[in-house]
């Protein structure tokens, strides 16, 4: 199979591209002034030291999600519906990118790995069936929902309007994960083993391990990776420029290897990559102002790693890494006309809602989402990275297979 490449429209420019382009160097610009000043300022009482800094990693991983489409459910529908692999290469060099930068910096403040002394700061969490259940639900509500959290996130600035409904549904699946953690914990979870591959024969080891299964991985996937015909020559010029920037997708390598980078700077100087600990924190926070919830919960206020939901009175550096994908995808999105209301009828929106809850569910139980738990799990060696991906792959094929996202949106995908 050879996949066809169509010829570049002719891009022009209009005065709906100059509102466009303004809009996105002011949103830009609002960025980076309020990096600034939170830079200046220190972030008291505003996330602290660290909010200018993960705002702006926020805004590079926005970018690239938007340029790059590094969605879960784009990659996953593209290699289940079309048999097309090329997107899961980002992935696949995300985590190779990431694991090495995650090494070095072990190496750093863990000489000797042991079992003992795995970094509490890293995303290695236990691997029990509550882990594969989490997986499971997260995998088909990404499905039925029409994306992962972080692509509700960047898709929503894009006017992917079934986002709406869908992080509604996140939050309530939050809730039920909060009302069934007792059951999960006291069931499943507490005891269950916490792998740390490094532990085993040290960090060498570990990484080569790691990248002989990805490199298996990469190998294995070729064959689902045709070839593209129909580029033909290209002048280099102001034009070609701004439809590479802005128009056609980033290369799958590039991005991958982009988020990579943006995900080691966040754990070396903050904290592992996930898109949820400020959404779960903020439904704890109301739902135990409400009375709905212990004061104190087993695991998460332990020893748990992870996304893991507290109480909080304001916004935390997480929350300035989701107001940075949202706004710097929004920004991205603009000068490519990408940006443009999509249909959603009740029916989609209920779909989506109820994708959202499992997304949710799935999210507090597993303790991350595909960014949290996939990404950082795996950056840190840890088997639970593994085993969650493995479940979330199981669901989204049995969801693709089953069209599940063309049943839950009629139209919204082609036909």
């Amino acid at each position: 199979m050879t996949v066809e490449v169509k010829a570049d429209r002719p891009l022009g420019w209009t005065r709906e591209d100059t509102v466009r382009t303004s809009i996105s160097v002011a949103v830009a610009a609002l960025l980076l002034g309020t990096a600034a000043y939170l830079n200046m300022t220190g972030g008291e009482g505003l996330g602290g030291s660290n909010a200018a800094f993960m705002l702006l990693i926020g805004a590079g991983l926005g970018i690239l999600f938007e340029r790059g489409r590094y969605c879960f459910f784009c990659i996953f529908r593209d290699f289940f519906e079309k048999g097309n692999s090329r997107g899961l290469y980002a992935i696949l060099i995300s985590i190779a990118v990431g694991m090495i930068g995650y090494a070095v910096v072990f190496s750093t403040r863990i000489p000797t790995p042991g079992a003992d002394n795995a970094p509490t700061d890293a995303h290695i969490a236990p691997v029990s069936l509550a882990l594969i259940m989490a997986g499971l639900a997260f995998g088909l509500g990404m499905v039925i929902s029409g994306g992962c959290i972080a692509g509700h996130l960047y898709r929503l600035p894009e006017g992917h309007l079934r986002s709406v409904p869908a992080l509604i549904g996140v939050v309530v699946g939050f809730g039920l994960g909060f009302l069934s953690w007792d059951f999960m914990y006291s069931g499943f979870i507490m005891g269950a083993p916490a792998p740390w591959l490094p532990a085993g024969g040290g960090y060498t080891l570990a990484v080569l391990l790691q990248l002989g299964v990805l490199v298996g991985l990469g190998v294995w996937l070729l064959r689902w990776n045709p070839p593209v015909e129909g580029r033909g020559g290209r002048t280099v010029d102001g034009t070609e420029v701004r439809r590479l920037l802005f128009f056609k997708r980033w290369p799958a390598l590039a991005t991958g290897t982009g988020v990579g980078l943006l995900a080691v700077l966040a754990y070396y100087k903050d904290e592992p990559l996930g898109v949820t600990s400020q959404i779960s924190s903020l439904t704890r926070t109301g739902m135990d102002e409400m009375g709905w919830l212990p004061n104190f919960m087993p695991g998460i206020d332990e020893q748990l790693a992870g996304c893991v939901a507290v109480v909080v009175d304001t916004i935390t550096t997480n929350g300035w890494l989701i107001a940075g994908i949202v706004l710097a995808s929004f920004a991205a999105a603009l000068p490519g006309r990408r940006v443009r209301i999509e249909r959603a009828t009740a029916y989609s929106s209920a779909t989506a809602a109820i994708g959202g809850v499992l997304l949710g569910w799935g999210a507090m139980i597993g303790l991350g989402c595909t960014i949290g738990v996939l990404l950082s799990g795996t950056h840190a060696m840890a088997l639970s990275g593994w085993v969650f991906g493995a479940a979330v792959v199981v669901a989204a094929g049995v969801g693709f297979k089953l069209k599940l996202h063309r049943r839950a949106a009629p139209g919204a995908f082609g036909g």
